[in-house]
């Protein structure tokens, strides 16, 4: 005996994986969740004696399409902190995100806001902090930079962000 057999089956959705220039190397943030899709196979099923003996696959029908779930990646630089309050050991160790600036940048005084005359002394190696993050005075060593006081402070240098001085643009 020849009988139809329809079955609907789940279809898992694909995890698309997108490079995200504004989110921190290392995380991830779902941008859209997936779903499940739905199908459904036509079997042509022979019986005989009621018990089935083959079974073939005749058409697959999508019900419903599944939905990629979608991932940000995070590609922005960040750089590794290490903090001392003095003592020489290190206190703690902070990711943060870095970007650059010279004593000569557009609204820059070229002294920090502890008194360091950056034009005056252009070999200082300083970064500007978030004062409620980095205490202004604390030594740190930024990886690709070096050994460092924070002894500035910017209007854009908020959380775990820091600014690294340097000399000109072109270092």
């Amino acid at each position: 005996e020849k009988v139809t057999d329809v079955v609907e089956e789940p279809v898992n959705y694909t995890v698309v994986k997108k490079k995200d220039a504004q989110l921190e190397k290392g995380k991830q943030k779902v941008i859209s969740e997936g779903e499940k899709g739905l199908v459904a196979k036509q079997y042509e099923v022979i019986l005989e004696n009621g018990k089935e003996v083959s079974r073939k696959l005749i058409k697959t029908e999508t019900i419903k399409p599944s939905k990629n779930r979608i991932v940000a990646i995070g590609t922005k630089p960040v750089a590794k902190i290490l903090a001392s309050r003095g003592s020489g050991e290190v206190s703690e160790e902070l990711y943060v995100i870095a970007t650059a600036y010279t004593a000569y940048c557009t609204g820059c005084s070229g002294t920090t806001a502890t008194g360091i005359n950056l034009r005056a002394n252009p070999n200082a190696k300083v970064i500007a902090v978030d004062p409620r993050v980095i205490p202004l005075g604390t030594k740190v060593y930024v990886e690709g930079y070096g050994y460092a006081v924070a002894a500035d402070t910017g209007k854009n240098v908020k959380g775990y962000k820091i600014d690294v001085f340097f000399p000109n643009k072109s270092t």
